[in-house]
């Protein structure tokens, strides 16, 4: 594996998921990633890799034969283009509809769309940026 920069002060340092099917994993991360504008960093026969995002094989040293449970990924984008881009090569690569592009009440102009992996992770594109809506009409709730 090839090194990496080091960045201090990052709440995440890295995270791997361990997946059943690593071709079918690798060609929807591959796609949503490309469509973030965001290559591969490196692969061998049992994991692929993106900046600190490790997917592997049940079968690699790392793995340690289980594979991880559910998890909820979000990835940053530019704007709401590169949102909708994503959310396409992932329905279109294996993804499954788990909430279409548009603005979410979590706060004004927080515009995602939600996409789940071959593995059944929900895996998110967001943009946070200016809102349609006034900030005195959304309300967050928990």
């Amino acid at each position: 594996m090839e090194a990496q920069e080091l960045h201090r002060g990052r709440l995440i340092d890295h995270i791997q998921l361990v997946v059943r099917d690593l071709s079918a994993s690798r060609r929807f991360y591959e796609a949503v990633l490309q469509a973030l504008g965001l290559p591969l960093g490196g692969a061998a026969e049992d994991y692929f890799w993106c900046d600190e995002l490790f997917v592997s094989s049940a079968d690699s040293e790392a793995a340690q034969g289980k594979l991880t449970g559910r998890h909820h990924l979000a990835f940053q984008a530019r704007d709401r283009a590169m949102v909708e881009a994503f959310y396409r090569a992932g329905l279109a690569n294996g993804g499954q509809d788990n909430g279409a592009p548009g603005e979410r009440p979590y706060h004004p102009g927080y515009y995602a769309a939600f996409v789940l992996d071959p593995d059944g992770n929900n895996i998110e594109a967001v943009y946070h940026g200016p809102s349609d809506r006034s900030a005195a009409s959304v309300r967050v709730t928990f």
